[in-house]
């Protein structure tokens, strides 16, 4: 076969070979590994319950800042006395 037959079958050897790899099956993980997993998922429960309650904080500072500053409390009363008044 020549160079140029040899180049036109690398890329079906490849697809076939990546098709066979995709296929393949893993082994069922074995309960070692299912409570690693577990503990993982639930490490990961409570650190996301963590960071949402330190973004609500950080969001209550956020708005007590703005109120402080910008006079945020006198601006709603004014947009909410405006709205009536239609």
């Amino acid at each position: 076969m020549s160079a140029r037959g040899i180049w036109k079958w690398v890329p079906a050897v490849l697809v076939a070979g990546t098709v066979g790899l995709a296929y393949g099956k893993l082994p069922p993980p074995t309960e070692e590994q299912k409570t690693k997993a577990a503990e993982t998922k639930e490490k990961a429960a409570v650190a996301a319950g963590k960071a949402k309650e330190a973004l609500a904080k950080a969001q209550d500072r956020a708005v007590d800042n703005y109120k402080k500053t910008k006079g945020g409390g006198a601006m709603a009363t004014k947009t909410a006395a405006g709205a009536h008044k239609k």
